[in-house]
């Protein structure tokens, strides 16, 4: 029996897109878009992303978010509803369109785009979203015609999609919101094992507090998962295990819309001179211009 290669496929796909994809999240447009709207950074991140949901309950969105304190998400999603979350979408579109096209230049005229976005497209059209709802919410909403929107509406939907799932495994690993992001954001023996923002800017846009942090700290080395040392968190050889386990998971659970895709392999690679294109444009956070 052959080995089962659609884990690695849905792990590079992840480490492929996700730097098309957070340039909503990341890119010099966002103070405007949130003067036009008028909200600030958090109520725009929150209003711009779980817009596909709807008008539904803060705790819903806090919920489907996971590692961010639902205080936060209690006081910034009424604004986001008075702001109105189609007038947040059409922004956020147009954002997106200006700062993508400006980044791709001639890329976004190509027909290839179009094709590539289609194949992922009907590639998200296969996913079962049963326990996925946010990539459901994404899934049903109105994908853009113009070329760069679409591909980045088919790798948001695909994005989320293993997102969810990468939930299901910090659920698993019995690891509570604070304490998943205490968990991710402590000390790994290898530097190069994972892309962490710093404790810092961490607690900065989770909103969680020095005693929520701290006593989440506690629970973790309590468990073995973590060590304390100069008021900074390790993970412990159980923590990296857990760490080991639960990203290897995320990506087994991620893979199922990868196994009947022939040329998966091929299809990721041909998005990645988007991404570089985006990547040497700058506009994402420790990138520079080229």
């Amino acid at each position: 029996m052959s080995r089962d290669t659609t884990p690695s496929i849905a792990r590079a796909a992840y480490t492929t897109f996700e730097p098309f994809h957070i340039t909503a999240y990341f890119n010099p447009g966002l103070k405007s878009a949130g003067e036009d709207t008028g909200l600030d950074g958090h109520a725009w991140y929150f209003a711009s992303r779980a817009a596909p949901l709807g008008r539904t309950a803060a705790s819903v969105v806090a919920a489907a978010f996971y590692n961010f304190n639902p205080a936060l998400v209690e006081r910034v999603w009424p604004a986001a509803l008075d702001a109105g979350l189609d007038k947040v979408t059409d922004r956020r579109w147009a954002m997106l369109e200006s700062s993508l096209g400006d980044a791709l230049g001639d890329l976004a005229r190509q027909p290839e785009l179009l094709t590539v976005a289609d194949r992922l497209r009907d590639i998200g059209d296969t996913a079962v979203f049963a326990g996925r709802p946010l990539a459901a919410a994404w899934h049903s909403s109105e994908r853009p015609e113009v070329p760069h929107l679409a591909l980045w509406h088919s790798i948001a939907v695909i994005r989320e999609w293993r997102g969810d799932g990468h939930l299901a495994a910090l659920i698993d690993a019995q690891l509570d919101p604070t304490e998943a992001v205490v968990f991710h954001e402590a000390n790994h023996p290898d530097p190069k094992a994972r892309r962490v923002l710093g404790k810092r800017i961490t607690q900065l846009t989770r909103q969680w507090s020095d005693d929520e942090w701290d006593a989440a700290a506690e629970r973790l080395v309590t468990r073995d998962l973590v060590a304390r040392a100069e008021g900074k968190e390790l993970l412990t050889d159980a923590g990296v295990a857990l760490d080991t386990h639960i990203e290897s998971r995320t990506d087994e659970l991620s893979s199922a819309i990868w196994r009947d895709v022939p040329d998966a392999e091929d299809l990721v690679k041909s998005v990645r001179p988007y991404v570089k294109a985006v990547i040497d444009a700058g506009i994402l956070p420790g990138t520079k211009k080229r």
